[in-house]
């Protein structure tokens, strides 16, 4: 089976728990309006990747086979029982929290292929639900009956998460009206706006089940790395993967003229990056301009640069689970890693 298939199928196993959850813990309520647009992108799709991140921690932590134990009641180290399907929900929970503000501020129409929550409602609705998605993650937080000390450094670090994704973001949007953004300006923006979270859902299973410090900072490390991968190689598929199966309009990255690894790397090659796309007149760019735009930043070596920083980025964070025991979760939080650069969506 190849790396991606076991990654799909590893996912696949988990997903349904989590959805399950979901709907438990976050059910249609009333103001109606605000709870369906709360659940919107929850259930429009996704793949779920935090939430078997932080259970895939978990099991590769204790050794423990999930079929025989439910993730509502998982031994932590002392075999003492933790709700780490809650924490789960938490951590995809905030995702969702983050796409709705995001499409906000960046005005997407389309996300995981419909329309976005504020298009589909208005925006004072998406703004609402996405901070009731924001507070409830804290209460799902602490809904995992670990012991007092772990519930509380699990939301520490939740919190921390929180602020850390707001400044990644407000780099993103400072950044686009900058030209002299340099690349480790991006990488702090990437770690801030992207890799945190998949740290937080690396760590707080660590927390939950009460590892060793050095088990916890090896594991949000190997989230940072992971996750920096994940924006990189999403700055790759922003300009080579069709709207229809990225489920936004191609190139878009461009259009609104944020900063990315391939285009800071083109700029130091000597690419005029504002003449490849008429970012005052979005209307305005077609597909062709966008493959005009793609075949410049592949002829300045650009995407091939960001693709061997993501996989260095990657190959870093594999080598931060050598602390964990060597079982079949850990195989697949490494397959999880190479997955996120080899994803075509």
């Amino acid at each position: 089976m190849s790396c991606k298939e076991r990654v799909r199928a590893a996912v696949e196993a988990r997903r349904e728990e989590v959805n399950d959850a979901i709907d438990e813990q976050l059910p249609l309520a009333r103001p109606e309006r605000l709870y369906e647009a709360s659940r919107y992108l929850l259930t429009a799709g996704g793949k779920r990747l935090r939430p078997t991140l932080l259970l895939l921690v978990a099991e590769a932590l204790t050794d423990t086979d999930p079929q025989t134990q439910p993730y509502r009641s998982f031994p932590d180290l002392t075999d003492e029982p933790v709700d780490l399907m809650s924490g789960a929900v938490s951590i995809e929970v905030i995702q969702s929290f983050t796409l709705i503000h995001d499409d906000i501020m960046d005005d997407d129409d389309l996300r995981r292929g419909v329309p976005s929550v504020h298009r589909e409602y208005d925006v004072g609705t998406a703004i609402l639900a996405g901070d009731t998605l924001y507070s409830k993650a804290f209460e799902y937080m602490l809904e995992t009956g670990a012991p007092a000390d772990r519930q509380v450094r699990a939301l520490d670090e939740l919190a921390t998460t929180c602020t850390e994704i707001c400044e990644g973001q407000a780099f993103d949007v400072e950044f686009e009206g900058r030209g002299d953004v340099t690349t480790d300006e991006y990488m702090e923006m990437v770690e801030l706006k992207t890799a945190v979270l998949y740290a937080a859902a690396a760590a707080i299973p660590a927390i939950l089940l009460g590892a060793d410090d050095e088990t916890v900072d090896a594991l949000h490390q190997y989230g940072i790395d992971i996750g920096r991968a994940f924006q990189i190689h999403d700055d790759v598929l922003d300009l080579t993967t069709p709207s229809e199966k990225l489920g936004k309009q191609r190139g878009s990255d461009l259009v609104e003229g944020k900063r990315t690894a391939i285009t800071l790397h083109a700029r130091e090659q000597g690419v005029d990056i504002e003449s490849l796309v008429d970012t005052d007149d979005p209307e305005a760019v077609t597909e062709a301009t966008i493959d005009e735009a793609v075949a410049e930043l592949e002829s300045a070596g650009s995407i091939q640069f960001a693709s061997d920083l993501a996989e260095e980025h990657v190959e870093n964070g594999k080598q931060r689970l050598q602390r964990l025991p060597d079982n079949e979760a850990r195989s697949l939080l490494e397959d999880i890693a190479d997955f996120l650069i080899t994803r075509e969506y």
